[in-house]
């Protein structure tokens, strides 16, 4: 404050106050006065962190928190570096056509060899077409890429086994949950221990109302399953890119252009729909990677 007659009222009444801070402890005293609240509330106590803590280690219940759950960006670290860009997989169902195409087009000048191997027809929760579990296994053994890239969920919704005997039907929680670890299963194995970035696309929403249902489910799932590995896997958004608000569109302005994006099935994403999710794409490889695709 500038010197004058208010900054000397301030002083007068701040500097009495500051040392009567000093001399009298009010937040012990609070402390002692509200202790009644919470008389068991020390650490080690029943209900504690501490105690909670190691209840759940001893008995597995609960899996911890690791530094893998958090993105680093998103608390202003860098993120470790990936092994040196060599080769990229895009893979996934039919979704995942022309947009390995196009990825394996704009990729061409930066010398990176791009393994395009959908799998048509198939689905993660329809095991009996193609079980992903072992794909994604089988791909990462053969082609050991340090990017991955998947665009999968034109084929969903099919009853699957759950954990404990039976089966689960589309789309309740009992359903996404056990899609979720499937899909974490998925992006566990591509992560390759942490040596590969995963790429996930999430499903735009289709024209009919029955698959936005499977696909709100499916998309749900996938950012629940991405939570272990928040570190390593990009979930891309590609709902609030081609239906924003969840809204299906047949098009889109693109550099200034309405162009149709969708094919005529109002579930997958024609060439000009793939060229803007392959922006996407690789903007966020070249977030892990360096400048790709220009």
């Amino acid at each position: 404050m500038d010197d004058g007659l208010w900054r000397t009222v301030v002083l007068a009444i701040g500097k009495p106050a500051d040392a009567f801070g000093d001399v009298v402890p009010l937040p012990e005293v609070g402390d002692e006065l509200t202790s009644w609240l919470s008389p068991d509330d020390d650490s080690g106590g029943p209900g504690s962190f501490d105690a909670l803590a190691q209840e759940d280690t001893a008995s597995g219940r609960l899996a911890p928190i690791t530094p893998d759950y958090f993105d680093p960006r998103t608390i202003g670290e860098d993120p470790p570096a990936p092994r040196a860009l060599d080769k990229v997989l895009v893979t996934g169902d039919s979704m995942s056509m022309p947009l390995d195409a196009v990825i394996a087009r704009r990729l061409e000048g930066d010398g990176i060899d791009v393994v395009r191997d959908p799998q048509v027809g198939t689905g993660i929760s329809a095991a009996q077409v193609g079980d992903w579990g072992s794909i994604s296994v089988r791909q990462t053994r053969e082609e050991q890429p340090e990017a991955i890239v998947i665009f999968i969920g034109a084929n969903e919704g099919f009853p699957m086994d759950a954990p404990g005997g039976g089966q689960v039907q589309c789309c309740d929680a009992d359903w996404a949950a056990v899609y979720a670890s499937r899909v974490r299963r998925m992006m566990d194995t591509y992560r390759q221990g942490g040596e590969a970035r995963v790429y996930w696309l999430t499903l735009p929403m289709p024209r009919d109302e029955d698959r936005q249902k499977v696909a709100r489910v499916v998309n749900a799932a996938i950012g629940v399953g991405a939570q272990p590995y928040r570190v390593h896997v990009r979930v891309l958004d590609m709902v609030e890119l081609f239906t924003p608000g969840g809204e299906y569109r047949d098009s889109m302005d693109v550099d200034g252009d309405e162009k149709i994006v969708r094919e005529s099935d109002g579930v997958h994403l024609n060439e000009e729909g793939a060229e803007v999710a392959a922006d996407a794409v690789l903007d966020a490889l070249s977030d892990d990677f360096g400048d790709l695709g220009d």
